[in-house]
């Protein structure tokens, strides 16, 4: 039997749904449009008239304003995602700027990125993977690879740094842990299983749903919590699904539902329609960037992030993911190499988005890290894993220097890795601290299970 609420039987085939629209979910939506619409027509009627009958009888028995829009507010939920919804407890002022945490997956060799000079320890352990001629000069004896060199621009501004030595005593061996913890800011029993940049976000205050945006097929652990962060791999593929002719009704028939219904929903929805309308008007037509930008490879991720910061999306924290970096053979560390190609990758994609975003680069901090770092010694071709990896900070701020943190020498290895002479924790907080200008406290609570150290990173 036929189910028949007001004049539209809920039976996807009935001629009536087939008026509003072709596809039959799209149409059952509009029905229920109407339905509330005029539920709540007639709840507000009915209120009227029960407050006109209370002004008369001054007996106080009248419905009151909270309870109709209570009421009106239960029908809301159903369309809340995970995409739209955002937190809504009270922060403090917004901060602006946006961190972008790039991570390379597979443990990169951070004496490939940069290496002391000349270090006599590393010919004996390494003879094979030395940093070429061609190398860049650091600070304090160290040299970086010559696949960074679309970045020197910025290394000589002042605004490229390298953190050698980088990890942390919960790190294993193992990938899956390793980056599970340098998502997380510690173990899963520490952290609730929340990412850091998550509760990052808690101390930047309110923002529009693009605050948090993860560039890539999946969500990356560092982004999973409670503020709603969104995940895509272009701006364009953002919208509602379902016939386009029929987008537009469908969009204002959300709005419709969700509009004047007095719950915290009715703020997650219209900021979740606000972010499909900027991404549909970022992506009705073709990205132009800068003059001489060209994005290739993992610049792509970045494309998308110069787009959406350019549009004025508002990102504050972003992430993008490349891989490739598990070089236990063929690990070629000078020009040509394997791995020399993938760090020039990584280098001409960052100096590309620079680029493009002109003076708003001024407000814009790139972190690149990885979930370990691998052996001194080489295997004959390739690195086997290990720790105290590198950390690289790209700055639209001046930063204190192109070497930063802690180094005493590869003399007293720890069993045979780097050792640990920075504490990755300390390097995330200090990053995001600075470029937020948060407070210790504030960043004290990213990482619950973690005494908060600030670094000096910033000039």
């Amino acid at each position: 039997m036929e189910k028949t609420v007001y004049s539209y039987p809920l039976h996807p085939e009935c001629p009536d749904l087939r008026r509003l629209a072709d596809n039959p979910a799209e149409a059952l939506l509009r029905a229920e449009v109407d339905i509330v619409a005029a539920e709540n027509a007639a709840e507000a009627d009915r209120y009227r008239r029960l407050e006109e009958l209370e002004e008369a009888q001054q007996d106080g028995r009248g419905v009151t304003r909270r309870t109709f829009v209570a009421g009106a507010a239960a029908t809301a939920t159903a369309l809340a995602t995970a995409q739209f919804v955002t937190t809504s407890a009270s922060f403090a002022a917004t901060r602006t700027g946006t961190l972008i945490h790039v991570f390379l997956y597979g443990g990169l060799d951070g004496l490939s990125l940069v290496a002391p000079a000349d270090d006599p320890v590393l010919g004996k352990a390494r003879p094979d993977l030395l940093l070429g001629n061609d190398s860049l000069a650091l600070g304090r004896g160290f040299k970086l690879t010559s696949a960074f060199a679309p970045l020197e621009k910025w290394l000589r501004a002042g605004q490229l740094g390298f953190v050698p030595a980088v990890s942390d005593p919960r790190l294993s061996r193992s990938h899956f842990q390793a980056a599970d913890a340098c998502n997380l800011g510690g173990l899963p029993g520490e952290t609730g299983g929340r990412g850091w940049l998550d509760s990052l976000v808690d101390a930047l205050g309110k923002g529009t749903a693009f605050r948090s945006v993860g560039i890539g097929s999946t969500l990356p652990r560092s982004l999973v919590g409670v503020n709603g962060a969104l995940s895509l791999t272009s701006v364009g593929e953002l919208r509602l699904n379902g016939d386009e002719k029929y987008r537009a009704a469908t969009e204002r028939a959300i709005r419709g539902l969700f509009t004047g219904i007095n719950h915290p929903v009715e703020e997650a929805v219209i900021e979740g329609m606000g972010a499909l309308a900027t991404a549909q008007k970022l992506a009705a037509k073709p990205y132009q960037a800068a003059a001489g930008v060209k994005y290739e490879g993992v610049g792509y991720a970045f494309q998308q992030l110069a787009q959406l910061i350019k549009g004025g999306a508002n990102v504050r924290v972003a992430t993008v993911g490349m891989g490739g970096y598990d070089t236990h053979e063929n690990q070629g560390t000078q020009d040509g190499g394997n791995l020399w190609r993938r760090l020039n990758e990584l280098a001409a994609a960052m100096a590309a988005f620079f680029t493009d975003l002109g003076d708003r680069a001024a407000d814009v901090t790139i972190m690149v890290s990885s979930e370990f770092g691998r052996r001194v010694g080489s295997n004959g071709g390739g690195t086997d894993h290990g720790h105290g990896g590198v950390v690289t900070i790209l700055s639209g701020r001046k930063l204190a220097g192109s070497l930063l943190g802690r180094w005493n020498g590869l003399n007293d290895l720890d069993s045979g890795d780097v050792p640990e002479y920075n504490n990755m924790f300390n390097v995330y907080g200090s990053v995001a601290q600075g470029r937020f200008r948060l407070t210790t406290a504030e960043v004290d609570k990213v990482f619950p299970r973690q005494k908060y150290v600030p670094m000096k990173l910033y000039a």
